[in-house]
């Protein structure tokens, strides 16, 4: 009988991201000020196939201005490992890879391609993790003369 909700059997071990998800975060970075922001990030399956697409979507608290956005696809490469494609309107496209262990979606750079006008960042790393109805995720960065360094920092709840 079908009840309306997609059959996530083909995302295996991707299953758990499937939703959308809403929450805040906070940021920092040694060049700019800190700042917190409210997000959703949505990760969608198509029926049948074995990945998610990806939405990300930031707000200024109170969601009066939008701040940044980010979409691709998050999927498994056959290998035991996870990839993310990502593209941003900033002028990145990123290919992360990394395992997925109980949950937990460890991500490092395999290709970072930048727009001529893009700024200067030369390496992402990324840590989701999925716990019941909860996701978190942690994002470093390396810009211009700046090394690998903590950026961002968000708490999200499964909202559908």
């Amino acid at each position: 009988m079908d009840d309306g909700r997609p059959d996530l059997t083909a995302l295996g071990e991707l299953a758990p991201f499937a939703g959308r998800w809403v929450g805040g975060g906070e940021g920092h970075y040694p060049t700019i000020d800190d700042f917190t922001y409210e997000e959703e990030i949505g990760f969608t399956a198509p029926p049948g196939k074995p990945f998610l697409t990806y939405l990300s979507r930031t707000w200024k608290p109170g969601r009066t201005q939008p701040m940044h956005t980010e979409n691709g696809y998050l999927r498994p490469s056959g290998d035991g490992v996870v990839e993310l494609l990502v593209s941003q309107p900033t002028g990145f496209v990123e290919i992360q890879r990394g395992p997925l262990v109980d949950g937990a979606l460890e991500l490092v750079m395999h290709t970072l391609a930048a727009a001529p006008t893009a700024k200067p960042v030369t390496d992402i790393r990324r840590r989701l993790v999925v716990d019941g109805d909860r996701l978190s995720y942690d994002l470093w960065m390396a810009h211009g003369p700046t090394p690998m360094t903590h950026h961002l920092h968000a708490e999200l709840r499964r909202a559908g």
